[in-house]
């Protein structure tokens, strides 16, 4: 029995040497350490070694089943691992490919960073609802019901039974916050001063284009307090212009017209949204100083208070400081553009 272990062992392992592929590997393993293999059936004449020899026996059939595995992994490894006998064998120290992470959209980061350097400046930030009544999208903001601004051409009415007379709408602007949050300062006595920010959606029944969309993002900012002045509005405004947009940005302001302020301005930036094209002009809002109808219609008296309003469209600033030509583009998902951002 000892002399067929050791003849096992050594036409074993010469046999191993003479392996030349992962097949042949496999078949040496099928052969030697299957569960039907040599070994297996060299082990199991030892129930007729007479009892005396049994524990050298059995100890030498251990070592020949140990020298067999070891020198059959050993063999595996220099092989590749045995998985095949074409191709590459493959490094398993080389790093792997990274999996793709999801980070959140441009306009959720613009917005951010828009509420960060607006807080460096004092203002708290503000919400309110997006499907609104008459009164704080029209009535407090000073726009009459003759006004144009009140068509159905441009504003998205919601259909309500037995309210016929003054229908809820889906905000058209955040200048609907500025009302809520003068009301509630004002109702339970924490203000004015009042200087607020208000980032939030708005819709408008716009045709889209590469600078209109009909659902748009706005950021409102209110500050009242006591001899607030025009002045106060154009350097708050051009401190953020060069906070955010960097010390070289161009901007200038308009005179202009709203129901909700006087006087009034629309805000611009010279913004280059193509390589091959030179910056041009570019409206980001508008602005001014709150009218006193507005103060009165919450209650504030704008003998004592004066404040100014502004509100820009958060897809212009963002298409002028990343340089995105097209309002369409922020919308489609496309996961070839959203990853350059």
């Amino acid at each position: 029995m000892l002399d067929t272990l050791n003849q096992l062992e050594q036409q074993g392992l010469a046999e191993l040497n003479s392996v030349a592929d992962a097949a042949a590997l496999e078949q040496w393993r099928i052969t030697y350490l299957g569960s039907k293999g040599r070994l297996k059936g060299a082990m199991a004449g030892l129930k007729d070694v007479p009892r005396e020899e049994k524990p050298a026996v059995g100890k030498r059939s251990n070592e020949v089943k140990r020298a067999l595995e070891s020198a059959f992994e050993s063999r595996k490894a220099t092989m590749g691992g045995g998985g095949g006998s074409s191709g590459p064998v493959i490094d398993m120290t080389e790093p792997g490919t990274a999996p793709t992470l999801g980070r959140r959209h441009i306009i959720t980061r613009v917005r951010e960073e828009l509420c960060e350097v607006f807080a460096r400046m004092g203002f708290a930030v503000a919400s309110g609802p997006e499907l609104e009544d008459d009164e704080h999208n029209f009535v407090k903001l000073n726009i009459p019901d003759s006004h144009p601004a009140r068509e159905p051409i441009d504003n998205f009415y919601v259909a309500e039974q037995g309210n016929r007379e003054r229908p809820r709408m889906l905000r058209s602007q955040t200048s609907t916050v500025q009302i809520r949050v003068l009301d509630q300062a004002l109702r339970e006595g924490w203000g004015p001063p009042v200087k607020v920010v208000a980032p939030g959606r708005v819709y408008r029944p716009d045709t889209v284009d590469a600078t209109h969309m009909y659902m748009f993002h706005q950021i409102e900012g209110l500050y009242v307090d006591r001899r607030v002045t025009m002045a106060d509005l154009k350097t708050t405004l051009f401190q953020f212009a060069r906070a955010y947009f960097g010390e070289e940005a161009e901007i200038r302001l308009r005179p202009s017209f709203f129901p909700f302020t006087e006087p009034s301005a629309e805000f611009d930036m010279k913004i280059q949204l193509r390589p091959d094209q030179p910056p041009k002009w570019v409206e980001l809002g508008g602005c001014g100083m709150v009218d006193p109808a507005v103060l009165e219609a919450v209650g504030c008296d704008p003998e004592a208070w004066t404040g100014f309003a502004f509100g820009f469209g958060i897809e212009r600033i963002a298409m002028g400081r990343y340089n995105i030509p097209d309002i369409r583009m922020l919308f489609e998902n496309d996961i070839r553009f959203l990853e350059q951002l």
